[in-house]
């Protein structure tokens, strides 16, 4: 019996020649991440319950501020300085106002053939380097710090043939947010969401970063592509080298097979306050809006804001509506500065922020009041996400939500010429 991609990369950190689902192992970590949203609370435990801390290799870990940048409270600045303070003494690489965490990752650090654990949901982004990574609790993140090893039960893996290509002006969110629509946002619990078929292959590696990215909106624990020569590339020309290169054997064995047509994929929304309540956009034009959000790990890169540059330029954002840009890193919004996406959004009357991770976070910025409105490319649409318990958020992609800007409404951007 063969064994599928995700099997292979903790056979290899477990350091064993076979693995299968329900076993379970003692593995070593390539890289840890965590951001401000509980490393304050790793930091209590490491200094306070520990009786000898120490860490295992600090050269694996990775610091990231990024949901509440600049820090909105007191009570966040003083979260955000222990963070600070620890990662100095124990010369941790650190990152602050520079971008959401899993882009830095993606940009800076996520090797093919790693395990990664990160203390954030949506660490399984790193699947779409060919990667194996994982979102934990800040226990387990404190364990893996100064032991440098985990435990691993070997989840199922569930294949999603691609096939075809997506239209123009359909985009890999509304591709992932259909499949969430079919199987349910529990449709893939602790199994591996893992990627493959000649539409894999058409995709960038930002596309690809926009369906692993919501793998835990199924359940999954964690999504996963090939590292083909589209993650090669991307690599090389960030100066890394791959850990290992893994493919599924041709005998691996699958919990379940879907094959998705991308030639047939539309533009979809997912209505409040499920994420699998998946609809054609169509269905839902015309509902009011008091605010729009262009950004987040799932939606905040280049392709994304070039998506909703080319539908706003020489237009206006809609009387009483907000509508918030926010670059998902500080290497995205110099690329967008340079290709003029920054004045477009600006002159249109769009609010360009600092890269962080904004509205998705439903913190400090863009907050929804009472019965308020919200289209967004953030990653999640639950009762009270944005803000205030009777808010509404509807997930749409880069271009829907541009174009509802425009409208002030729930609205389908038209062909190569905006709404």
């Amino acid at each position: 019996m063969g064994m599928t991609i995700a099997e292979k990369i903790i056979a290899a950190a477990a350091g064993v020649d076979f693995v299968k689902p329900g076993d379970i192992h003692t593995v070593n970590l390539d890289r840890l991440m965590s951001n401000d949203g509980t490393t304050h609370l790793t930091v209590d435990m490491y200094n306070n319950n520990l009786k000898n801390p120490q860490i295992a290799d600090r050269s694996k870990l990775v610091f990231i501020v990024d949901h509440n940048v600049p820090a909105d409270n007191p009570k966040t600045a003083a979260s955000q300085k222990k963070m600070r303070d620890f990662a100095r003494e124990h010369k941790i690489d650190f990152w602050e106002g520079k971008g959401v965490c899993h882009q830095i990752m993606m940009e800076n650090y996520v090797c093919p053939g790693e395990l990664i654990f990160g203390a954030d949901s949506h660490t399984c982004t790193y699947g779409a380097l060919g990667a194996f990574g994982t979102g934990v609790g800040c226990t387990d993140f404190l364990y893996g710090m100064v032991t440098g090893t985990s435990w691993v039960l070997v989840p199922e893996t569930v294949r999603f043939n691609l096939v075809g290509k997506l239209p123009d002006g359909v985009y890999p969110r509304d591709l992932m947010l259909t499949i969430i629509g079919e199987i349910g946002a529990n449709g893939c619990n602790y199994q591996v969401m893992e990627f493959g078929g000649e539409g894999a292959g058409s995709l960038s590696v930002d596309d690809r970063m926009v369906l692993c990215n919501l793998a835990v909106e199924a359940g999954a624990k964690t999504g996963i592509f090939e590292a083909d020569e589209v993650a090669l590339e991307y690599l090389r020309a960030r100066g890394r080298e791959p850990k290992a290169v893994y493919t599924s054997d041709e005998d691996a064995v699958y919990a379940r097979e879907y094959t998705f047509d991308l030639s047939g994929i539309q533009p979809v929304v997912a209505r409040p306050d499920f994420v699998d309540d998946v609809v054609p956009a169509k269905e839902v034009l015309g509902i009011r809006i008091n605010e729009a959000f262009l950004g987040s790990c799932n939606n905040g890169r280049i392709e994304e804001l070039r998506v909703g540059a080319g539908i706003l330029k020489g237009k206006r954002v809609a009387e009483g509506v907000r509508f918030l840009v926010v670059p998902a890193s500080l290497e995205v919004y110099r690329q967008a500065l340079k290709e003029g996406l920054i004045g477009i959004f600006m002159e249109a009357g769009a609010v360009v922020m600092n890269p962080n991770c904004s509205v998705c976070w439903g913190s400090c910025q863009g907050v929804m009041g009472e019965n308020e409105v919200l289209i967004s490319t953030g990653t999640r649409n639950f009762k009270g996400r944005a803000g205030h318990p009777s808010s509404k958020v509807y997930l749409g992609s880069a271009a829907t939500v541009t174009a509802s800007a425009v409208a002030g409404k729930i609205a389908l951007a038209k062909q190569g010429s905006g709404i």
